[in-house]
Formats: C-alpha cells, sequence, structure tokens
C-alpha cells in the first residue's frame, strides 16, 4: 500500500490567524472529530440515537451494535458497559484500543484504517435509487449474501442509502453510517457476487459522497488492513489514509455484577 500515515491531528480551518504554537495547543487540547468517531457521532448529529449510562454511549440495538467510550475508559465506564449490554452480551468497541478489563473475553480485535476526503471525484449516478425501509428487507438480504459489516433493521435512519437495481433486484448498495460534526461515513458498501467487476461500488462510493458533500461535510470511510484491494480502489477514489484503528469487540463476563 503506498500510502503513508498522516497526524491523527488534522488541522481545521480557523477564521483567526495564530502562531505555530497557539495551533499546536489547540491541537493538543481538542480531539479531532474522527480519532472517536462513534462518540463523535453520539454526542453530535446523532444524539437523538443516544443511549447512555454514565459517561458510555450506545446505539438502539436495532439501529448499529457500536458502543462509544470515552478515548480514557475507567473502571466505572466498563461498568456502565455491562450495564447496557448484560451479563454475556457482545459489546463492539469502537475508538478504542485499550484491552477490557481482566475477565472479558476479546472475541475479536482486527487492523484497520481509517481513510478521508483528499479529492474524491463525488457525482451523482443516474442508476443509482435512494433506497426506503420498504427496501431493508432486500438490503439486509444483500447484506447477508456480501458480508460487509453490520446492517440491522434500522441501520438506514442513520443517513442516506443508495442502490442499483438489475432486472428488479437489488444487486449493490452503499450508504451512511457514523456522522461526527463536518463528516459522514460511508459504509455497507456490496456488490452481489453475479455483478461485481461492472465498477457498481465506485459509482455508488462517488454517489454517497456527493450526497455528503451537498451537505457541506467531508466522506470518510474504514477498511480492513488487510483488505488491500479496497483501500486501493479507495485511494484511487480520491481518499487518503488518515490512521490506523483497531476494530475489537469483547464479551461481558456471564458473573458480572451489574448494578
Amino acid at each position: 500500500m503506498s500510502a503513508s500515515i498522516v497526524s491523527d491531528r488534522d488541522t481545521e480551518p480557523d477564521g483567526v490567524a495564530a502562531t505555530g504554537a497557539q495551533v499546536d495547543a489547540v491541537e493538543t487540547s481538542r480531539p479531532h472529530p474522527l480519532d472517536n468517531p462513534a462518540r463523535s457521532s453520539l454526542t453530535g448529529p446523532h444524539a437523538h440515537f443516544a443511549e447512555r449510562r454514565g459517561n458510555v454511549l450506545r446505539y438502539p440495538a436495532d439501529v448499529s451494535p457500536f458502543v462509544a467510550l470515552p478515548e480514557v475508559p475507567t473502571a466505572q465506564d466498563w461498568a456502565d458497559i455491562a450495564a447496557l449490554a448484560g451479563p454475556g452480551g457482545l459489546v463492539p468497541l469502537a475508538g478504542v484500543a485499550v484491552p477490557p478489563p481482566a475477565g472479558w473475553e476479546v472475541v475479536m480485535r482486527v487492523a484497520g484504517v481509517q481513510m478521508v476526503d483528499d479529492g474524491v471525484a463525488a457525482g451523482p449516478d443516474d442508476e443509482a435509487i435512494r433506497l426506503t425501509v420498504a427496501d431493508v428487507p432486500e438490503m439486509l438480504a444483500l447484506i447477508e449474501r456480501t458480508k460487509p459489516g453490520p446492517f440491522l433493521p434500522r441501520t438506514i435512519e442513520l443517513g442516506t442509502y443508495l442502490g442499483i437495481r438489475r432486472h428488479g433486484e437489488l444487486v449493490a448498495m452503499a450508504g451512511e453510517r457514523l456522522h461526527p460534526p463536518g463528516w459522514t461515513e460511508i459504509s455497507a458498501v456490496c456488490t452481489d457476487a453475479a455483478y461485481r467487476g461492472q465498477s457498481l461500488a465506485t459509482r455508488l462510493v462517488r454517489a454517497v459522497a456527493a450526497c455528503i458533500r451537498a451537505r457541506g461535510e467531508a466522506p470518510f470511510l474504514h477498511a480492513a488492513a488487510v483488505n488491500t484491494n479496497a483501500i486501493r480502489l479507495y485511494e484511487s477514489l480520491g481518499f487518503r489514509l488518515r490512521r490506523t484503528v483497531t476494530f475489537q469487540a469483547a464479551r461481558v463476563p456471564d458473573d458480572v455484577a451489574v448494578g
């Protein structure tokens, strides 16, 4: 992979000129929204979805599996996660690379990358249609066949989802998931195996990016670090590597005390 990792404290436009020292101080004290995108979403544009206990936030179970912790979770934060998920509950963790407490089983830990808009050639696609709640059964079936990642019965409520139909059948889709302030994640990018090699995913990524840009926001996305083909594709579309991330999930101990 040819892209290089850049600072995970990307600078943002500011209307007032500042010295280098002032800029460094601001960047150090203010985390970037993409450093913990699930938390940035649930405290920002997706706040209406947030279920909270203490400092822990999560989406409703039929919308998204993500649980958002502070960057440095405390023992109380882990106790609050256990209370939300319940004994034996599976907890996908977003934005936190630290291991869970003793007794929690780590059931998944995968290296990933976060990529951001660096001149994506966004634009509408004449064949792409906006998917609605009526399309969810077909969307779930396509997700089941292609396995791009979590997609649940109410995930469509997170943003715009576009699809391409052939002979009346939904064969490709992509849409919006996490929504930190000023950013929107492109997710659920998938194509039925019988229709691959026709650039359908590429066209849909560009079309979803155009929807995001129309709101004055920037697209970003995640991929598994081992998925070098997808990473090369995203680089060719105009995304650049921002930082590496860790995707992990842990299981709450069966005997955990829930207060």
